[in-house]
C-alpha cells in the first residue's frame, strides 16, 4: 500500500489556498483564480497517487536530442529518433519499478502502448533509479505543438523537469520566454542538460556552460543546475542519471514541485492583493458604529420630531382633564389656538409625521448607510472597499419603506386617557361643587338672615359666614394647588411617554438597520478577514 507524506506546512498552505479560491470570486482576477484552482486540483490528485515514484520529464525543442538522451538513460531504444522533425509525436514513459505506477501513469494520460517497464526489459535494472518514471515529451516548439498542448501539460504535471538544450539553440527565445522565466523558485526540481557536448571543444563547452548559467541567473533562476551531456558518446549521462537518482531516492520531488508552484502563485496573489494592514480592518461592526447608524437613521426618519410632537400633544390634551376647571371655563371666552392646530386629529397627524419623515429623508438614510460603509472600509484595497459599500447599500432601496412601515406601528395612542386623569377630574369637580355650595351658603346667610326654618337655621346664622368664607378660600387654594401639581405630573408623564416612544422607535430602527445594513456588511467584513487570514497563512 502506498503512503503519502507531505512536508509539514504544505497541507496548511493548500488549505489556505482553498480558502482564497473559495472567497476570491468577484475579488480576484478570474485567470488567477483559475490557476489557483488548477493547482489545488493538481496537488490533490498528485498527493493521492504514488509517493514512491518520481515523474521526471525530458523537455526541449526540436533537434535538442531528447529522445536520444531518453534512450541513453534508459539503456533501451524506446523512443524513436531520426532526421525527421519532430520525431516524438506522443509521450513515451519508461518506468523503473512498475508496481503502483499504473494510476500515476493514467493520471499523466500516457498511452498504454507508450509505457515501458525497465525491470521487465532487462533482468537487472538500475537499483538507484527504482521509482523513476522517465518521460520523453513531444517537442514544445514544433508545428504540432501549436495544436497539441501535451508537452505543456506534462511539464506542469512532472515532479522534476530536465530541460534538454543544444549548443545552437540553448538561448532560444521560445524556450526562455515561455518556460525559463517561470522557473524562479523551481531550482530544486529543474535541471538543464546541455546536450550534444561532443560537437564542442573543451574550451567552447566551458564558455557555453558559463554563458548559460549567466543567462539563467538573469532570468531569475538563482542556482541553476547545468549538466553537459552527449547522448552520442555517453558523456555526462551518468552525471545526469546521478542527479535524477538523488531526486528519486529522496522521494520529495513531487512535494518540492508543489511547494515551488505554490510559492510562485502566492507571490502573484500577493501582488494582486497585498496583505499590508488588511488584517487590522474590522471584522465586524462594533457597538459604537451600530449606535451611530441608529442615531443617524433616527434623525433621518424624524424620531425626535415625533417624540416632541407627542409630548406637546399629551400636555395639551391633559388640560381638558386635570387643569383647574375655572381657568378652562374662562378660556372658552377667548379664541382657542388649539383649533388652529387641529389637535382633534392629532393621532393621524403624528402618524403623518412618521411617514413623511421617512420618505422625505431617504437621502439622509442613504448618507447614514454610506457613512457606515466608508468608516468600516477605510484602508481596504479598492476592490474590497467597493464590496463593503455595495453590501451596505444592497438593501438601501428598501430601507426607507421598511422604516416607514415599522415605525407607523408604534404611533402613540393619543386618545388614551390615564386612570389618574379621571380620578383627578372627579376630585377637582368635587372642589368646584364645594366652592359653589360655599357661595350658596354665603348668599343665604347674607340675604336671608334669620328667615329660614329651624332645620336650616345654621345656613342663615351670620356667625358661620367667616368660616364659610375661609372654607371657600381653602377650596380655591386646594383646587389651584391640585391644578399646579397635576400639571407637574402631566409634564412628567409626557416626558416619560416621549422617552418610551423614542426608545421603542430607536429599538425598531436598530432592528431594521441590523437586518438590512449591518448583517450584509458584517458578512462582507467576515469574508474580507477570512480571505486575508488565508493569504497570511499562505505566505508564512
Amino acid at each position: 500500500m502506498t503512503t503519502t507524506t507531505t512536508k509539514p506546512g504544505l497541507a496548511p498552505k493548500l488549505t489556505a489556498l482553498t480558502k482564497v479560491v473559495e472567497l476570491g470570486p468577484g475579488r480576484l482576477d478570474k485567470k488567477l483564480l483559475n490557476e489557483a484552482n488548477s493547482l489545488l486540483l493538481r496537488a490533490g490528485d498528485r498527493l493521492k497517487l504514488s509517493s514512491e515514484h518520481t515523474v521526471v520529464a525530458l523537455a526541449g525543442g526540436t533537434g535538442s536530442g531528447k529522445s536520444s538522451l531518453f534512450n541513453s538513460i534508459s539503456g533501451l531504444e524506446l523512443s524513436p529518433t531520426g532526421v525527421r522533425r519532430p520525431t516524438t509525436a506522443r509521450t513515451h514513459a519508461c518506468v523503473w519499478g512498475l508496481e503502483g505506477a499504473g494510476p500515476l501513469l493514467d493520471w499523466l494520460q500516457i498511452q498504454w502502448r507508450h509505457r515501458f517497464s525497465r525491470a521487465s526489459a532487462l533482468d537487472k535494472g538500475d537499483s538507484q533509479l527504482h521509482g523513476l518514471i522517465l518521460l520523453d515529451l513531444p517537442d514544445h516548439d514544433s508545428i504540432r505543438a501549436l495544436t497539441d498542448t501535451e508537452a505543456d501539460r506534462l511539464i506542469g504535471l512532472a515532479d522534476l523537469v530536465v530541460w534538454v538544450l543544444d549548443p545552437q539553440k540553448y538561448a532560444d527565445a521560445s524556450t526562455h520566454r515561455r518556460y525559463v522565466t517561470e522557473l524562479a523558485g523551481h531550482e530544486a526540481v529543474t535541471v538543464f542538460a546541455l546536450n550534444q557536448a561532443d560537437r564542442l571543444t573543451a574550451e567552447e563547452l566551458a564558455e557555453l556552460v558559463i554563458d548559460l548559467n549567466d543567462l539563467l541567473r538573469r532570468e531569475g533562476v538563482e542556482h541553476p543546475s547545468v549538466v553537459p551531456t552527449s547522448a552520442l558518446t555517453g558523456r555526462g549521462v551518468e552525471s545526469l542519471k546521478s542527479v535524477v537518482a538523488t531526486a528519486v531516492a529522496r522521494r520529495r520531488a513531487a512535494i518540492q514541485k508543489l511547494e515551488a508552484d505554490l510559492h510562485r502563485l502566492e507571490q502573484r496573489l500577493s501582488q494582486a492583493m497585498p496583505l499590508g494592514e488588511a488584517l487590522s480592518a474590522p471584522s465586524s461592526v462594533d457597538e459604537a458604529r451600530r449606535m451611530g447608524l441608529t442615531d443617524a437613521l433616527c434623525d433621518a426618519v424624524g424620531v425626535p420630531a415625533v417624540g416632541e410632537a407627542m409630548e406637546n400633544v399629551y400636555a395639551e390634551r391633559s388640560s381638558r382633564w386635570v387643569g383647574w376647571p375655572y381657568p378652562r371655563w374662562f378660556a372658552k371666552f377667548r379664541s382657542d389656538p388649539l383649533k388652529s392646530l387641529r389637535l382633534e386629529d392629532v393621532s393621524e397627524e403624528i402618524r403623518g409625521i412618521s411617514t413623511s419623515s421617512v420618505s422625505a429623508q431617504s437621502a439622509e438614510v442613504a448618507n447614514a448607510v454610506q457613512a457606515l460603509a466608508d468608516g468600516l472600509s477605510m484602508g481596504m484595497s479598492p476592490v474590497w472597499r467597493t464590496a463593503v459599500q455595495q453590501a451596505a447599500r444592497s438593501r438601501s432601496g428598501q430601507l426607507p419603506q421598511a422604516l416607514t412601515e415599522d415605525l407607523t406601528e408604534v404611533a402613540p395612542q393619543l386618545d388614551r386617557v390615564p386612570g389618574w386623569w379621571r380620578v383627578l377630574k372627579v376630585w377637582q369637580y368635587f372642589l368646584v361643587a364645594a366652592f359653589v355650595a360655599g357661595i350658596a351658603w354665603l348668599a343665604v346667610g347674607l340675604l336671608m338672615p334669620g328667615q329660614l326654618p329651624a332645620s336650616l337655621e345654621l345656613l342663615g346664622d351670620t356667625a358661620t359666614l367667616p368660616w364659610v368664607g375661609l372654607m371657600m378660600a381653602s377650596v380655591l387654594g386646594l383646587g389651584a394647588l391640585s391644578g399646579i401639581a397635576s400639571r407637574n405630573f402631566v409634564e412628567l408623564g409626557a416626558s416619560r411617554e416621549r422617552e418610551r416612544l423614542e426608545r421603542e422607535m430607536r429599538r425598531r430602527v436598530g432592528a431594521v438597520s441590523a437586518t438590512m445594513v449591518v448583517e450584509p456588511v458584517e458578512r462582507e467584513l467576515g469574508r474580507h478577514h477570512a480571505f486575508y487570514t488565508a493569504m497570511r497563512d499562505l505566505s508564512v
